[in-house]
């Protein structure tokens, strides 16, 4: 292959831009808006105070799956609600993970910690359902998880520590592999 001067070849198609190397491309699943279900897990009023008075903006956490094995939770804030709910969701979707799942519950037993936020899951028998509340619920039944029990350890009520912590515990499973 003979060595082509970038300059002759068409911006979209470089290996290298201006900058250096391209960044990301690594994902191996495509994101297609049909497949995602997505939840908005929390919705808050945040103040700033400037000097003639106080700005309101909108801050929202959301949880994007598609219920086969891939979960992402989105933070942003915007002037509107549906303008934080759409920087929500594209926030979502470049933080998704692939769940390893074993028939319908996790592979094994996973704790993590987040901030304040700890979370316990634990795999469970078919037709167990799933035994778990609040932030940790939605973004488990949002990965695919239909058998499984979980505990929020920690103490705090935070749905986004909560649910980051969830999103920690699952990207810290192993695939258990069949024999």
């Amino acid at each position: 292959m003979e060595n082509i001067p970038q300059k002759n070849i068409p911006q979209n198609q470089r290996k290298f831009n201006s900058r250096g190397p391209r960044k990301g491309g690594g994902k191996d699943y495509e994101f297609r808006k049909d497949l995602y279900k997505d939840k908005v897990l929390d919705l808050r009023r945040v103040t700033r105070v400037v000097a003639g008075g106080k700005r309101f903006r909108f801050r929202v956490t959301i949880v994007l799956g598609d219920e086969k094995g891939t979960v992402g939770v989105g933070v942003a804030k915007g002037l509107d609600v549906q303008a934080a709910i759409e920087k929500g969701k594209r926030a979502a979707r470049s933080n998704l993970i692939k769940v390893p799942l074993k028939n319908r519950t996790i592979p094994h037993e996973v704790r993590a910690k987040f901030s304040a936020a700890d979370v316990l899951i634990r795999p469970a028998v078919p037709g167990h359902g799933l035994k778990a509340g609040g932030a940790v619920r939605v973004v488990l039944s949002l990965a695919g998880i239909k058998d499984a029990t979980a505990k929020c350890l920690g103490r705090t009520p935070n749905k986004l520590t909560n649910a980051m912590a969830t999103i920690k515990a699952l990207s810290e499973l192993k695939a258990v592999k069949e024999k």
